[in-house]
């Protein structure tokens, strides 16, 4: 039994009201994904390929198309309208389906497709460097000033590279156009293959004398001196673009851009996330356990800020609009984030600990004196209190 072949339709997922050039875009889409130079020793990917090759070769054609719409595939089996097709084989890819392999085969292999004329005006290509800056730069913007040497226009030449009293030739191999045109016959049919004069570099133009000063390049480097406004907010990772500061165009072009990659060095008290700074302050025990105001580093210099008492380690305070400017508006800034962390003494001398004894008895209810040994009683309860409680915070302030 003969295998039921699909509707051409459905094969390129089309409508059959469908355009021209939406036939040509489904099938492209559909060369490209099968085609086997892509997907080599791949069966499916072959019978595919067939199938919507098989597709467009029809549909593409308004004879063929008309007969197809009417009669179905009988219209091309033996004895049908058109004499008979005999399948995929006997279809023709030259014309219109020679120019989509000229493009898939441009894309893939590198050949590229563009139809513009490479020996017209030309923008200078990009100049990239990287740049260190500190944490407290990057929060506050800066300007930088760097030396870089930079291509100009050969005042011996006036950029043409050729030597003076001569002119460059056009390109015997591409004409002057900068792009040579190979065309091969394969399966398909004819494959166009345009891409970069070899001669030329796609300058259309040949240098036979060459300028002494430039070396026929038509360009001599000098050294520079730009001014790199950083702005405020900015992250590493992120570049800051100088217009114009770039390698200078071809054939009148404008010259390419300097781009400037950031990077921003650590802080050893800061750490920044998107906008918002983080920050960790030790605290004492007393100061903990009392309250009272502490100093807080903050990027726009120290602050005081008042703890209550019974503050716990991990306690975190919120600076509103204390954090990193907003690249676009520097007045809009985030927030910083302070970590409070209480430290515990690793070292003490007797004292200290009596005393430590001592409130830990208080905190638990007991008489604060019964466990010092040798504890001589003087003066008023009052007075004892007072005296413990100053001992405890100075032991601890320390």
């Amino acid at each position: 039994m003969a295998e039921t072949k699909r509707d051409y339709y459905e094969v390129l997922g089309v409508s059959k009201t469908a355009t021209e050039a939406e036939l040509k875009k489904a099938y492209r889409q559909l060369a490209k994904k099968y085609h086997p130079d892509i997907n080599p020793g791949d069966k499916e990917a072959e019978a595919k390929f067939k199938e919507a090759s098989e597709a467009y070769a029809v549909l593409s054609d308004p004879e063929k198309r008309r007969q197809y719409d009417q009669f179905g595939h009988a219209a091309f089996e033996q004895g049908g309208g058109t004499g008979g097709f005999g399948g995929f084989g006997g279809f023709d890819f030259g014309g219109d389906m020679g120019d989509i392999f000229g493009d898939i085969f441009g894309d893939l292999f590198g050949g590229g497709r563009s139809r513009r004329a490479y020996n017209g005006p030309m923008q200078g290509a990009n100049v990239k460097i990287n740049m260190r800056i500190s944490f407290m730069e990057a929060v506050f913007g800066v300007d930088k000033r760097i030396e870089i040497n930079l291509k100009d226009e050969c005042p011996h030449c006036h950029g043409s590279g050729a030597k003076p009293g001569t002119q460059p030739e056009t390109c015997p191999k591409c004409g002057g156009k900068g792009q040579v045109v190979y065309t091969q016959q394969s399966l398909f049919g004819t494959v166009r293959n345009v891409q970069t004069c070899p001669d030329c570099h796609g300058t259309g133009k040949i240098v036979r004398e060459k300028c002494t000063d430039c070396g026929g390049t038509g360009y001599v480097k000098n050294k520079k001196t730009i001014e790199i406004p950083i702005p405020a907010g900015i992250d590493s990772g992120q570049s800051v673009r100088i217009r114009g500061k770039g390698e200078p165009g071809t054939n009148g072009g404008p010259r390419g851009d300097l781009l400037v990659g950031i990077t921003v060095d650590r802080h050893p008290v800061f750490q920044r996330q998107n906008n918002d700074i983080y920050s960790t302050v030790p605290i004492s025990f007393a100061q903990a356990a009392l309250g009272g105001d502490i100093t807080i580093q903050t990027v726009d210099g120290d602050i005081v800020e008042n703890i209550r008492p019974g503050t716990q380690t991990d306690t975190q305070i919120r600076l509103k609009g204390r954090g990193v400017p907003t690249i676009r508006n520097k007045n809009i800034r985030g927030d910083h984030y302070v970590t409070l962390v209480v430290q515990v003494p690793e070292r003490l001398n007797n004292e200290q600990k009596e005393l430590i004894r001592q409130l830990d008895a208080s905190l638990r209810g007991e008489n604060p004196t019964a466990s010092s040994a040798g504890t001589q009683a003087s003066g008023s309860e009052h007075k004892k209190k007072k005296s413990f409680m100053d001992k405890v915070k100075e032991a601890f302030e320390d």
